[in-house]
């Protein structure tokens, strides 16, 4: 993976922690919604960022952090490594799921490139080497089932918390 991409992900990433008000042993953690191949952003899929940006006026940043990239969205968030059951927002899990919506939903209104999306959950280690799991691949056809996603998503940041606790291997 290209070293340059890494250090400024490790930046994004310790800039979110640091402007946080969470605590001390949570994580920062990017959930990334990413196409295979091409581009998912506003300029290429602007039915479907209308959709993610009606959604999202109604939500409160304290929860996440939000950022758009060629690639697709990002969704940062913290996660408390001291809790045993991991307690993800359910505002943080409804937005994935409508992200992924959003896409299947521009592309049957015009939208382009129509990609499978993969489902992305990253972090740097304590070592600051990156971490990524392709928790799921989705097809714009695909039936975006949102306990599926949920299970998914909520098991890949288990592993990671897990980890943690375990010294962040």
């Amino acid at each position: 993976m290209d070293p340059e991409w890494q250090e400024t992900f490790r930046q994004r990433m310790g800039r979110f922690k640091a402007q946080s008000m969470f605590e001390r042993d949570s994580v920062p953690v990017s959930i990334k919604i990413r196409v295979t191949s091409g581009c998912f952003h506003r300029e290429h899929s602007p039915r479907a960022y209308s959709l993610i940006d009606h959604y999202m006026a109604g939500l409160c940043f304290d929860e996440f952090g939000f950022e758009e990239h060629e690639s697709g969205p990002e969704v940062l968030v913290h996660l408390a490594v001291a809790t045993a059951a991991l307690s993800l927002a359910k505002s943080v899990i409804e937005l994935v799921v409508e992200i992924i919506r959003a896409r299947s939903a521009g592309i049957k209104q015009g939208d382009h490139p129509s990609e499978p999306l993969e489902l992305i959950v990253r972090r740097m280690d304590d070592k600051k080497q990156l971490r990524e799991e392709i928790v799921l691949s989705i097809g714009h056809t695909d039936r975006i089932v949102k306990k599926k996603v949920e299970e998914q998503l909520r098991e890949a940041l288990r592993r990671i918390t897990d980890s943690e606790r375990r010294g962040g291997i």
